[in-house]
């Protein structure tokens, strides 16, 4: 029974707890009040339909603990029968049992709102009047009339006055998971500018010794390019993997500098499909050394829109770079544009392997990455770029297999909203 208890909210179960007190104590008080005689017949059916009544009410809450308000709907006619029954053997008119027709009406208000607070309150004078008509001699119908008013008016009243509490509650919990989110992204963003400005430092440390080296790279290419024998041939492979690491590193440096040094775009009216065509013609002779076909499929009808050339270069070139690195033993690549109502797209599809549904959710945070190498930097600056352009970047995982993302850019440019 425990874990149903759970899982009504504590609401839910003092009001059922509170209606069932309110018939509770007025069928109680039956057997010390005195009842007519005809009436006392009748006093041994109705308490024991009462509890049986009321074991059924819990046990359907507790199998059905989703479906509670429509439960308490449902026994709300029950309920205002028990007081009926409870007014008319005790006098009707003259009974003191009509207090618990404000009960009822002032739980059901405060539960449900004001529009079924009105309608119990209609409910309960109608059968207030019933019970008065009924049992001699009838009462004074203008103390009827207000206690109908006075039924009325706490149904509307405490209704209001409880929506107005929830509505208060809901706003209430609203901005306290805002401020929780809104700390948690604080906290995120002072750690990653903390961690962007000693990558930064690092990055720069770092440079300046990659410079000479590279220098040095280039005098002992000069020095065994002509050389013969096995040896010159070693030492000439050599220098190209330490080239081709020091390239690797001054990516990497790149890289960190471009996310630490990131700046506000500065929008002009450019040809997207220019763009992606350098970039293209950029990129092809890397892409021909690891076997890669990079196709470039234009939309002709593309027209210019407001961008910071640099910026959306340097995306699309992570988006590029990005496919290339999943294809190292060659494969297809293709760039393309295309017009999609209001805003122009650039994609980039591959045939590497896809993303892996795993790291989809971490797929652009900061210095995340699945790669042996790399600083998980390059889809994180590429989504900053494309949110400073008002736009965004999206992918998915291709039928035919590989990956495609897409950067979309507004064609009005960034909303100032």
């Amino acid at each position: 029974m425990s874990w149903a208890v759970g899982r009504l909210d504590t609401e839910t179960w003092v009001f059922a707890v509170l209606r069932t007190l309110t018939l509770v104590g007025g069928v109680t008080a039956l057997l010390i009040v005195p009842l007519r005689p005809e009436h006392r017949l009748h006093l041994a059916p109705l308490l024991v339909g009462f509890v049986v009544y009321k074991a059924s009410l819990f046990a359907v809450l507790l199998r059905w603990t989703s479906r509670a308000r429509e439960v308490f709907l449902a026994t709300l006619a029950a309920d205002l029968g028990v007081v009926f029954l409870l007014v008319w053997f005790t006098g009707g008119g003259d009974s003191h049992f009509y207090l618990l027709f404000f009960l009822l009406v002032a739980l059901n208000a405060y539960y449900f709102g004001p529009a079924l607070g009105v309608l119990t309150a209609a409910l309960a004078s109608g059968l207030l009047a019933l019970a008065s008509w009924l049992a001699p001699p009838p009462a004074a119908w203008a103390h009827v009339g207000a206690r109908a008013l006075l039924l009325g008016l706490l149904g509307l009243a405490l209704g209001h006055v409880a929506a107005r509490e929830r509505a208060a509650r809901a706003r209430a919990e609203e901005l306290h998971r805002e401020k929780d989110a809104a700390m948690a992204r604080l906290a995120r963003a002072e750690q990653l500018a903390a961690i962007g400005r000693l990558s930064a430092k690092m990055a720069h440390e770092v440079r300046n010794p990659l410079g000479a080296i590279n220098l040095d790279v280039d005098m002992l290419t000069d020095i065994v390019r002509d050389g013969q024998g096995p040896a010159m041939a070693e030492a000439r492979e050599i220098v190209r993997e330490i080239r081709d690491e020091v390239r690797a590193l001054a990516a990497l440096t790149d890289e960190y500098l471009v996310a630490a040094r990131l700046r506000p775009p500065r929008p002009e009216k450019e040809s997207l499909n220019d763009l992606a065509a350098d970039l293209v013609a950029f990129l092809r002779p890397s892409a021909e050394r690891q076997g890669v076909v990079l196709e470039l499929r234009l939309d002709p009808g593309l027209p210019l829109l407001p961008l910071d050339r640099a910026m959306v270069r340097q995306a699309a070139h992570n988006l590029v770079r990005n496919s290339l690195e999943m294809l190292p033993h060659g494969g297809h690549v293709v760039v393309g544009t295309r017009c999609d109502g209001d805003a122009a797209v650039l994609t980039v599809a591959d045939t590497g392997p896809g993303v892996d549904p795993a790291a989809a959710a971490h797929l652009f945070e900061p210095f995340f990455t699945t790669k042996a190498r790399g600083t998980g930097l390059g889809l994180s600056i590429a989504l900053q770029i494309a949110r400073e352009h008002g736009g965004d970047v999206g992918w998915r995982n291709r039928t035919e297999g590989g990956a495609e993302f897409e950067i979309r850019l507004p064609l009005g440019g960034a909303s100032d909203g």
